[in-house]
């Protein structure tokens, strides 16, 4: 006979582990997964300042009550709500995948997602929320397509090579999102900040202290976003391959 899992065994579990509660009805039929999807709307919305347990049951029409049954913290729910984008980052693909090219979709596809979801952005670098399924399958992936190559044998090679990615990949991404969000903020575009802020980039240029952030101002191409972002992850992907010879030559 199957013996029930204890109250205590079940807080030692995390919350992807925990068994779902038995889904009642009235007055509004609930899941961790409506529970989840429900608050990703309001964050997408409002910010992740608005989401709590209280609104999301607001916005389900259910009491906060109810959604303890399913998630007992504010941050059980955040977990879930990352892990549930990153489920949209899904890049499986063939065993032969070129590194390259494996690594160049775990960059857009986290680009991609944290552009629609900008809460994510903010989130992503740190270890305490990444612990789902979905983001363990999605550094998986990339892993896995590295490990298959000549000159990545070894673990720690890869880990290196994923930590470099992925570094320029936060950085990037966070730089994106705060200009988005520099814009909505202000409701100016980049090219309306910049003549708003005219004066005060002339006094700079005029000083002549600065003389190569005045070269930037006055001379440097305004290129857009996702080429920059593409531009910078081939230096990075080249600087990998120099590092470690020529692993496309494998057998």
């Amino acid at each position: 006979m199957t013996r029930r899992p204890k109250k205590t065994d079940l807080e030692n579990l995390s919350i992807w582990e925990r068994p779902e509660p038995v889904s009642r009805p009235a007055p509004v039929a609930l899941s961790r997964d409506m529970i989840v999807r429900a608050a990703v709307a309001i964050a997408d919305e409002k910010g992740m300042d608005a989401v709590s347990l209280r609104s999301v049951g607001g916005a389900m029409k259910a009491v906060p009550m109810r959604l303890y049954r399913y998630i007992a913290t504010k941050e059980e729910l955040v977990d879930l709500m990352i892990d549930h984008v990153y489920g949209e980052t899904h890049i499986g693909g063939p065993d032969s995948v070129d590194w390259r090219d494996a690594l160049k979709a775990f960059a857009f596809r986290t680009r991609e997602v944290a552009l629609r979801h900008l809460w994510f952005a903010a989130l992503l670098g740190g270890r305490r929320h990444h612990r789902g399924p979905n983001a363990l399958a999605h550094f998986e992936t990339a892993l896995a397509a590295l490990s298959k190559v000549r000159g990545f044998e070894d673990i720690n090679i890869i880990v290196k090579a994923m930590r470099t990615v992925q570094a320029y990949v936060i950085g990037a991404i966070q730089h994106e999102v705060s200009e988005i969000r520099l814009g909505a903020e202000t409701g100016l575009n980049k090219a309306e900040w910049q003549q708003a802020n005219w004066s005060s980039a002339e006094r700079m240029i005029n000083s002549g202290r600065f003389p190569t952030l005045s070269r930037f101002v006055l001379e440097a191409d305004d290129v857009p976003a996702e080429t920059l972002f593409k531009t910078g992850l081939d230096c990075v992907l080249d600087g990998i391959e120099k590092g470690i010879g020529n692993p496309q030559d494998a057998d």
